[in-house]
């Protein structure tokens, strides 16, 4: 993964005792742990002991984290362990509970690194949404709902005229583009596209 400064500073800030750093690594990536213990299929309560688990591990372990940049694969691949640990249990009390081969292994690896960077995108947008200026984060909110209101209802809701939304909402996704946090997300992958690019 590539060295992100914001999960860095975030596991330093963490490991100092820095609740708001804490609150943020768990809101970030809890949908990637969540993710994984989906894909074990895992009832309800035994996708929230492992997620305390998972946590209450990193709370005991953040300060011997060799690379804080590494912190998403150190949650994907706990979280992992504590699923096959769950899944050999079920099958200690007779629940049906296949142990997985080399092949599917090798494929939920896959899937782990595909839901880390997931979870980097997403972290990323949201920080990058979160500074945008606040006509921008409503006005895109309004757009991106489940149910978008029509450009009458926009423009009276924001006081915009409605020739306005279509330019104004170019321009907040312009700047959206532009976030350092999406820009070191896309030198990330680049980086890596190269490098596997070379190594072929």
């Amino acid at each position: 993964m590539h060295d992100d400064p914001t999960v860095v500073t975030l596991v330093v800030r963490a490991a100092d005792g820095d609740q708001a750093a804490w609150d943020e690594i768990v809101e970030r990536y809890a949908p990637l742990v969540w993710a994984i213990c989906l894909r074990h299929e895992l009832d309800r309560q035994s996708i929230d002991d492992i997620g305390q688990s998972v946590w209450l591990l990193l709370v005991e372990n953040i300060s011997r984290l060799r690379e804080p940049a590494a912190l998403p694969g150190w949650l994907a691949t706990t979280t992992r362990r504590e699923c096959l640990r769950a899944v050999r249990a079920r099958g200690r009390l007779g629940k049906e509970s296949p142990t997985p081969g080399d092949e599917q292994l090798a494929d939920a690896s896959a899937e782990v690194e595909q839901e880390v960077i997931e979870a980097e995108l997403h972290a990323a947008l949201r920080a990058a949404f979160a500074e945008l200026p606040a006509g921008c984060r409503e006005l895109l909110s309004m757009l991106i709902s489940d149910s978008p209101p029509g450009y009458a209802s926009i423009s009276a809701t924001l006081g915009i005229p409605m020739g306005s939304i279509g330019p104004t909402r170019a321009r907040c996704l312009a700047k959206l583009r532009r976030s350092r946090f999406l820009a070191a997300i896309v030198a990330g992958q680049e980086g890596n596209m190269q490098v596997s690019e070379a190594g072929r």
